[in-house]
């Protein structure tokens, strides 16, 4: 890899910019895309590498190719160090996901309850203003509390996070839906708000509703259009 090429990685990173490294497996040459000029089928191709998050190895002209994907980080924000929450940390691990908890409350998060997890004590808001939600981010509200959920979710809606969703059930979410409305939240915008939260798989437990909300992370984020039938 040349300087130039590090340098220019490094500089994606810094402006979380996702770049695909095309290698030439004959000769060695790398072209960072985008970034630099490439032929119009590598280009087209390393777009679809991008897009499936999946690094590859294609044959275009004669040539192979090796196009190696370098993606922003996926994050999992948790508002509410709750059961549900701790229940989510190995199904989070397991696809590649950092997860962060955020809650004020030091009783609840706590690195007992989340050894090796992220937690932010901050007023949700705050958090995820620093937090500079992005397309890899997904933002789960979880503590039925107004005053800690309700910020969260302004912040997420007016961010490219693609995956929200809070807990609840389909009355307290219609009251939900009217207080963001006064907070200048349209229809299309809230219906970005998965509530309730979760495929419908009729969990009860705590592990039980955190793997129906990892399941709905994923089926999001894949496009499969699984949801609740009628939201």
């Amino acid at each position: 890899m040349t300087p130039e090429i590090r340098a220019a990685l490094t500089r994606a990173r810094a402006e979380k910019q996702a770049v695909v490294l095309a290698t030439d497996l004959a000769t060695g040459q790398q072209i960072l895309w985008p970034g630099s000029e490439v032929p119009g089928a590598l280009a087209e191709v390393a777009g679809q590498a991008l897009a499936a998050d999946r690094s590859m190895t294609v044959e275009l002209d004669g040539a192979r190719w090796f196009l190696h994907v370098h993606q922003l980080p996926l994050r999992l924000f948790l508002v509410g160090a709750v059961h549900i929450a701790q229940g989510l940390v190995p199904f989070a691990d397991s696809l590649g996901f950092q997860m962060i908890v955020i809650d004020p409350r030091p009783v609840l998060a706590t690195v007992e309850r989340f050894p090796g997890i992220t937690l932010m004590p901050d007023w949700p808001d705050e958090a995820l203003d620093r937090a500079s939600l992005d397309t890899r981010s997904a933002v789960v509200a979880l503590t039925h509390d107004p005053k800690l959920d309700d910020p969260a979710l302004d912040r997420a809606l007016r961010s490219d996070a693609f995956y929200i969703g809070a807990l609840g059930s389909r009355r307290s979410h219609a009251t939900r839906l009217e207080r963001l409305t006064q907070l200048g939240h349209g229809t299309d915008s809230l219906r970005r708000i998965k509530g309730p939260v979760g495929l419908p798989i009729a969990a009860v437990t705590a592990s039980e509703i955190a793997l129906s909300i990892a399941a709905e992370i994923v089926a999001v984020r894949r496009g499969s259009g699984l949801t609740w039938a009628g939201r």
